[in-house]
């Protein structure tokens, strides 16, 4: 058997350069069939392979059509302009709302086992007794206040780096910008962190307590909120903030910094510069680039992430922070601060790579360039003369 590994040939017809695909348009066309070769139509796979292409065509041309259109009604959009930011932060609200929306079941489940590892032993076995259970709608408990919190996180998450990575840059000067540019990207997710787990944190709290009570203490995000500020106040709806800072603002420095510096090496592995790739390329290396980032996010999060969980479902009402920390450390010790580690690495890494392929994928729909990867070669130039 041959090896399954692809060749150079392979590769770069997959990621062929626009010059590559122009010189194989200049080929001479197929002679017609003769009489004597085979009908292709009458064999599936052929038949279904032109079916695909055809599809494929057609999305295509429909993508470009529709982006064309809100190009058009949104009008020039110039480099961090404020139109810029808005797309930038409308991109983050679907890349994050939808993509946390979709893995609510793995969610809950990790959030539950951090709270009791004993609960369940896996996740089928979870998901068949709370179907059991709860029902269907069971396997999604807590995805309103996870859809309307990380909407407005991935607003403010990805709609910040971009200002903040332009002004830091600014600050910086453009030599010491591109020589410290892993410190811009940590500085730059950090600070827009910081803001967008302000707009988080209340619905965190009502999805951690929706997810590990049961049967869950409200319904609705709203019905949660007003149960949680009727009780303990709105400070309650924030008592988890320090332990949330303390968890995404590592995971997002980690997300943001990683990802940039590995899109940067893919590029600089494959033939050609960032700007020979198309949509489907960029778009790509994007999810690679955010998956491999996703992993690194989860191994550096996952204790702060217990402690949340565990805080906004165990904390006493009156309870100082240091001392509900220690309670729970105390408690569960330093192996339960990895409890359900395996579960969200696949969940982060898919999440993540979901991510930045859905906010790349909306920059260039409304005609932006991805994020990552390295300058053209004349920037790079540009930069070592000065």
């Amino acid at each position: 058997m041959g090896l399954t590994i692809p060749s150079q040939e392979a590769l770069r017809n997959a990621f062929g350069s626009p010059a590559s695909l122009a010189m194989q348009k200049q080929q001479p066309a197929q002679p017609p069939r003769t009489k004597y070769q085979a009908r292709q139509e009458l064999y599936g796979t052929w038949s279904a392979s032109d079916k695909a292409h055809q599809l494929s065509d057609a999305a295509i041309k429909e993508f470009d059509k529709a982006s064309h259109a809100a190009q058009a009604k949104a009008g020039a959009i110039e480099l961090y302009s404020p139109k810029y930011y808005a797309a930038c932060t409308f991109g983050g609200l679907l890349a994050c709302g939808l993509t946390h929306t979709a893995v609510t079941p793995l969610d809950l489940v990790k959030c539950r086992r951090q709270v009791d590892a004993k609960m369940y032993k896996g996740n089928f076995e979870a998901w068949g007794k709370i179907s059991r259970a709860e029902g269907f709608r069971g396997i999604y408990t807590g995805w309103g206040p996870t859809f309307w919190g990380y909407s407005a996180q991935g607003a403010v998450k990805y709609g910040g780096y971009e200002f903040f990575k332009h002004f830091y840059s600014d600050l910086a000067g453009e030599e010491n910008a591109y020589k410290y540019k892993t410190w811009l990207y940590l500085s730059a997710s950090a600070s827009a962190e910081f803001f967008a787990d302000i707009a988080l944190c209340p619905f965190e709290a009502v999805k951690v307590r929706m997810q590990t009570t049961i049967p869950p203490f409200a319904k609705t995000t709203l019905g949660g909120i007003n149960t949680i500020t009727g009780k303990e106040g709105f400070a309650g709806l924030y008592k988890g903030l320090y332990p949330l800072w303390g968890r995404q603002i590592p995971y997002t420095m980690m997300k943001f910094a990683s990802f940039e510096t590995i899109v940067e090496m893919i590029y600089g592995y494959l033939p050609g510069t960032k700007q020979d790739y198309g949509k489907g390329a960029q778009t790509a290396v994007s999810f690679t680039g955010g998956y491999m980032a996703g992993i690194l996010c989860a191994i550096v999060s996952h204790p702060a992430d217990v402690m949340v969980s565990k805080l906004n479902a165990n904390r006493q009402p009156g309870e100082a922070f240091g001392a509900a920390m220690g309670r729970i450390y105390k408690d569960i010790g330093f192996g339960g601060l990895w409890n359900g580690l395996p579960v969200r690495i696949v969940m982060i890494g898919t999440l993540t790579g979901l991510q930045w392929m859905i906010y790349d994928y909306f920059k260039i729909f409304m005609g932006l360039p991805t994020t990552g990867g390295a300058p053209p070669p004349a920037e790079k130039a540009a930069v070592a003369d000065h």
